[in-house]
């Protein structure tokens, strides 16, 4: 069964709780950021909430298990209430990365944390830190890629200029395909997986010196 999975089966526990944390808080801070700037779409269907059976989608969990990628829930956004719809946009779409940003560096604080006051935690225990971590990291990079449906190019889109903004709208079923083909097929060894060997490395260094910064 493990060669069907990403993942080996010892690790599948600790992918699946930092799933629930992940997907729960991403989602959720695009509903709040969304809320506060005006828009009630997504608390009225129910998505300003840490219930992650509200956020999680059964397929798109599962399949990042198998394949090392996936999905949540999108949270529905209706841009006609902002005010200010740009801003409120980009501030909306770049509130999902950035919780995923805030859970890798709290796994980072409880680890130093833990060390500072003298704590040993278990091998278990640390190997879910690392894993919560680097999910975190990887889905806060990942989910800035300028790829449609990624946050990424929702804020390109909101910071291109209306003429280019309309042709963006135009091909983006085209930009979901070639999104698709990017992470499915083998190219992607040579289009995201060089981002992620030089980018998720790098944000991890800075995340480790600035948890570290602060316990000593």
């Amino acid at each position: 069964m493990e060669h069907f999975l990403a993942y080996p089966l010892r690790e599948i526990p600790y992918v699946a709780i930092t799933l629930i944390f992940a997907f729960t808080f991403h989602e959720l801070a695009h509903a709040y950021v969304a809320y506060k700037f005006g828009d009630m779409t997504a608390k009225n269907q129910g998505r300003l909430t840490l219930n992650p059976l509200k956020h999680l989608d059964p397929f798109g969990t599962i399949l990042i298990l198998i394949a090392g990628f996936g999905w949540a829930r999108p949270v529905p956004v209706n841009r006609f209430f902002f005010k200010k719809p740009r801003l409120a946009g980009i501030l909306v779409s770049v509130a999902g990365p950035l919780s995923n940003l805030v859970l890798a560096f709290i796994g980072f604080c409880v680890a130093y944390g833990l060390q500072r006051f003298g704590v040993i935690p278990t091998e278990n225990f640390f190997n879910f830190l690392d894993i919560f971590i680097r999910l975190n990291t990887v889905l806060f990079v990942f989910n800035l890629l300028p790829l449609p449906p990624l946050d990424g190019y929702r804020i390109v889109e909101d910071l291109a200029p209306n003429h280019l903004r309309a042709k963006m709208t135009q091909y983006e079923q085209y930009g979901v395909l070639i999104f698709l083909i990017l992470v499915i097929t083998p190219l992607d060894r040579f289009t995201i997986q060089p981002i992620f060997q030089v980018i998720v490395p790098w944000v991890w260094k800075m995340l480790e010196y600035f948890a570290n910064s602060l316990f000593f």
